[in-house]
């Protein structure tokens, strides 16, 4: 029986406003990667994320890590706005709650980024900090 693939490699939009409409978009970029790539996260599975954003010198000093952490799990859940009983998108991940590591940085874009982040979402391997 073949290993089930678990690594998720995507580039992150630039943020744009509103927050739904950047969750949604980040949301059909992994759907369409985690498609191609065959990853399939169960509701057991422990996961490790790895971010980093790329934010324009004032966005860069003004966006808070942990809301636009929100947005990106929000959007790998499937939930873009609406009610959170309801979800209009398919989830990626089952729950955020399987979350068990998360590195995140922003930092001013490269050149050759076109404004793109980076997104990698493993399985939890439960190493040491």
């Amino acid at each position: 029986m073949a290993k089930r693939k678990t690594k998720l490699t995507i580039r992150i939009p630039p943020y744009q406003s509103p927050r739904n409409t950047w969750r949604q978009e980040i949301h059909r970029i992994a759907s369409l990667e985690a498609e191609r790539a065959k990853v399939l996260y169960q509701s057991t599975d422990k996961l490790e994320l790895k971010i980093r954003l790329y934010l324009k010198n004032g966005p860069l000093f003004s966006h808070d890590l942990d809301n636009r952490l929100k947005d990106i799990m929000d959007a790998l859940q499937g939930r873009a706005g609406g009610s959170k009983k309801i979800r209009t998108l398919s989830a990626i991940i089952p729950n955020d709650r399987q979350v068990f590591r998360i590195v995140i940085e922003k930092s001013l874009p490269p050149k050759q980024s076109k404004g793109f982040g980076h997104l990698i979402v493993t399985k939890y391997g439960g190493k040491k900090v």
